[in-house]
């Protein structure tokens, strides 16, 4: 009988225990804290915290065990505290601190506050690698394969992952080596994995971020002398490097049916020194020339320019015309806005190809001119252009228009929000607006549904887009209360758009079920 006490003692204190504590120890380096004083007191003293405030202990489980292996790494870079929002005590405080798990399907809410006041809503993929990185970065970009389009891109984390692919891998192999604030790299990366999803089973493209000085004996081996450099190999031998950084997915494709090495690039002659009857203007001699010649159409452009380019020759041909008239209606300049900044700065240069036009020095506004006729016709009877239509914002429409600091509010009230990330100048998304804003109409009725759209040009956007992982224009992601749940790759269409909201709506979309449920 002296055997059965500890052995029912224990038997006791198992089945007390929850179920999840028997087979999965939460870090000590967790605090679990149910007092605001408590956690206020800890607001003021850590910097950089992230607090899991779950719905019920058995809804916090898997989410703890994460943040365990978490907490073990940011040690001593960032605090991870538990809630429990099902604890009497600890209602209260999650009252105070706006936290809502009403919702049937939400069970836990992750905030991370900075210096002592609240930063944002954790809404990044929920593993250990996104959630290490944000605390050691919570203001930097996510990671690239949190991008749902990046699956099929071999993402390299270490020298050891990056040697092995080159022993293992048979398929011919292209691998961007990136830095995670290059811009160019962001415009590049949707291509890069698009193409490698297209490549699937014959080629593998892999990417690494190589900015740390960790990786300075790869950049020093393959010559990485700027981002992104992208270096192609066959049976994990290097060959030649990848360099057309403007590439579409397309282009990767073809190129990789028959890799070559760069060709030896021939210089191209500045416009300015093509000669011709255009005038090229510099910040120097710009306000004397329209001083001294009355009526002057001036195309501000940059030599990558593709649009630039094609038009040239039409301006070339109309400077020319008028070049030979008896009694000239005017002439055509040119500004090269990459080299002539301050000009660029003055006149508010953002896009290429941009026409002003100056009549007695004073600037006008010119309506869309392409063709040698277009311009001819200008030149001879200049007008006012109409009044510029109002912008998408301006419109009355049933759209929300968010910035950062209403965006999170505004969509957790809504179940269901489709948001488009856009840009104004941003072709597509021209295309697109008329028929996402008929959407919007269509859905004007219904109080849980909405359609938003976040311009990501403007300052105060910037770091939401960021931090959504907008990485091209258009870009739409589904939200669900307010947390980001997928990103919408189907038709660009109102009946594209409607019927996904609709399958939203009746509970049939097939992915819908599937927001990480599980944790």
């Amino acid at each position: 009988m002296a055997r059965a006490g500890p052995a029912w003692l224990l038997l006791a204190i198992w089945v007390v225990l929850p179920s999840w504590l028997s087979s999965a120890k939460v870090s000590s380096l967790i605090e679990r804290i149910s007092d605001p004083k408590d956690l206020k007191k800890l607001l003021r003293t850590r910097n950089n915290v992230l607090v899991l405030y779950s719905k019920s202990e058995a809804a916090a489980e898997n989410h703890l065990r994460l943040l365990s292996t978490v907490a073990q790494v940011v040690k001593g870079q960032g605090t991870i505290c538990w809630v429990d929002c099902g604890d009497a005590e600890s209602r209260k405080l999650c009252k105070k601190m706006k936290v809502d798990l009403s919702p049937k399907d939400k069970k836990v809410e992750l905030f991370h506050y900075q210096d002592g006041a609240f930063h944002t809503e954790y809404n990044r993929a929920v593993t250990f690698k996104s959630i290490v990185a944000f605390l050691k970065d919570p203001k930097g970009p996510p990671l690239w394969e949190e991008d749902p389009g990046a699956k099929d891109v071999v993402h390299l984390d270490s020298e050891k992952d990056f040697r092995r692919l080159l022993k293992k891998e048979e398929k011919p192999l292209l691998i961007m080596f990136y830095a995670p604030w290059c811009s160019m790299c962001k415009r590049m990366m949707p291509h890069f994995q698009k193409a490698a999803t297209q490549l699937r089973g014959h080629a593998v493209l892999a990417g690494m971020n190589v900015y740390s000085s960790e990786f300075e004996n790869i950049k020093e081996e393959y010559s990485v002398r700027g981002f992104p450099t992208i270096c192609y190999f066959e049976k994990g031998r290097f060959l030649f490097q990848y360099d057309n950084y403007g590439s579409t997915a397309e282009d990767i494709v073809e190129w990789l049916k028959n890799p070559q090495p760069p060709q030896p690039q021939v210089p191209e002659t500045p416009w300015a020194d093509e000669g011709g009857s255009v005038y090229h203007l510099t910040d120097e001699d710009f306000d004397q020339f329209v001083k001294e010649h009355s009526s002057v159409l001036v195309m501000f452009h940059a030599p990558w320019c593709g649009h630039c380019k094609k038009m040239k020759p039409e301006f070339e041909k109309a400077a020319e015309a008028l070049h030979g008239e008896a009694d000239s209606s005017g002439v055509l300049a040119a500004v090269d806005a990459t080299v002539n900044k301050a000009l660029a700065e003055r006149f508010h240069i953002s896009e290429f190809p941009t026409l002003k036009y100056f009549k007695n020095g004073e600037k006008y506004a010119v309506p869309v001119l392409r063709t040698k006729k277009k311009f001819l016709e200008w030149m001879q009877n200049p007008e006012a252009p109409p009044p510029p239509e109002p912008t998408w914002e301006e419109q009355q429409t049933s759209l929300l228009h968010l910035v950062g600091d209403n965006f999170r509010e505004t969509l957790k009230k809504k179940k269901h929000t489709l948001v488009m990330f856009y840009a104004p100048w941003c072709p597509h998304c021209k295309k697109v607006i008329p028929h996402f804003t008929a959407t919007a109409d269509a859905f004007k009725d219904d109080r849980k549904i909405a359609c938003a759209a976040v311009d990501c040009v403007k300052d105060k956007n910037q770091d939401l887009c960021q931090q959504e992982a907008v990485k091209g224009y258009p870009t739409f992601h589904y939200y669900h209360y307010g947390k980001f749940a997928e990103k919408y790759d189907s038709d660009r269409t109102e009946l594209g758009f409607t019927n996904y909201i609709r399958a939203l709506r009746e509970g049939d979309h097939e992915r819908l079920g599937k927001k990480k449920e599980e944790l």
